[in-house]
């Protein structure tokens, strides 16, 4: 379950060699411990292939391998599941290229997609700034406004991070839950859109879904599926308590749902029943710009799943 995004800002550092290998043999033992609690679901996300990785300027990851202390180390690190580059986590076709994530003013790519992929960010702790479980970073993303007008919103986010093996402790029960509620079964363990979509009824008992919602949910990005489950959960529970007679717009939504902007909801018709209808009821999930649109049933107490992908006309 765990997506372990590499720092590669962690590994251009200039120091000495024997304090390279040091970092690595720390960064190593951290990240196997991760591994040994979920292997299954244990993912290594770097700029380059790890067997390529430099841990500094001009030291390559071989230089530390080829020490027969670590080779026991390295065989197991051979086995975990790698990806790169760190693109290679994100939906089909998306690249996030309206955000940056910053810390202390350089550009940190994998760190930064550690938070938009809600997985763990690691880096080799070369550097005091790099051994804490948790960094802050500067997130600066373009924002869409009502007309044509453009603009950046600039936050600072917090992301878990790991880099010695004493911050494995810190995010241990987070990880443990993950691999916990996969073998338990039931809706933290849905792991693919065609999951969601054949359990639907007995998950989501209260919602309705047009028939080509099917086709979304089948080809839903699994790193949509988590996020997707949570907002189908969240407007499970806010409709089944609505009260259209004490709350004639909507429900008590218990994340962020709006209506459309007007000249955005063109696109939100769907044929329902016959008939054209709107749904432009919506919520986002990350990573962006994941979009599930809707429309409330105030007959029914309930409301219509129409569409659930990445935002319509994006």
């Amino acid at each position: 379950m765990p997506q372990l995004f590499l720092n590669e800002r962690s590994c251009e550092s200039a120091c000495d060699p024997g304090r390279a290998d040091r970092a690595m043999t720390d960064f190593a033992t951290a990240v196997l411990k991760v591994w040994r609690n979920d292997k299954p679901g244990t993912v290594l996300i770097a700029r380059e292939p790890v067997t390529g990785l430099q841990l500094a300027q001009g030291h390559p990851i071989g230089k530390w391998h080829g020490n027969p202390r670590n080779r026991d180390a390295w065989k197991l690190m051979l086995q975990m599941q790698t990806k790169y580059p760190h693109r290679a986590a994100f939906p089909d076709g998306e690249g996030y290229y309206d955000i940056e994530y910053r810390h202390d003013g350089r550009t940190v790519v994998g760190l930064g997609a550690a938070h938009l992929m809600k997985g763990l960010g690691v880096s080799l702790p070369v550097e005091p700034c790099w051994a804490a479980d948790h960094l802050t970073l500067e997130r600066e993303q373009l924002v869409e406004e009502e007309g044509d007008a453009d603009g950046s919103a600039v936050s600072e986010v917090r992301v878990p991070h790991l880099s010695l093996p004493d911050h494995y402790e810190t995010h241990r029960a987070w990880i443990k839950e993950g691999a916990d509620a996969v073998r338990r079964g039931g809706l933290d363990a849905v792991r693919t859109g065609g999951e969601l979509w054949r359990e639907r009824a007995r998950l989501f008992p209260r919602l309705q879904f047009l028939p080509r919602v099917e086709g979304d949910l089948l080809g839903l990005a699994e790193v949509w599926v988590g996020p997707v489950r949570e907002r189908l959960a969240e407007l499970e529970e806010a409709v089944s308590t609505w009260d259209p007679a004490a709350r004639p717009i909507a429900p008590e939504w218990k994340s962020d749902v709006r209506t459309e902007f007007q000249h955005r909801r063109k696109l939100c018709w769907f044929p329902d029943g016959g008939r054209d209808e709107l749904f432009d009821w919506h919520s986002e999930f990350l990573p962006k710009p994941g979009r599930l649109h809707f429309r409330l049933l105030h007959d029914e107490r309930t409301l219509r799943v129409a569409y659930v992908g990445r935002k319509l006309g994006v």
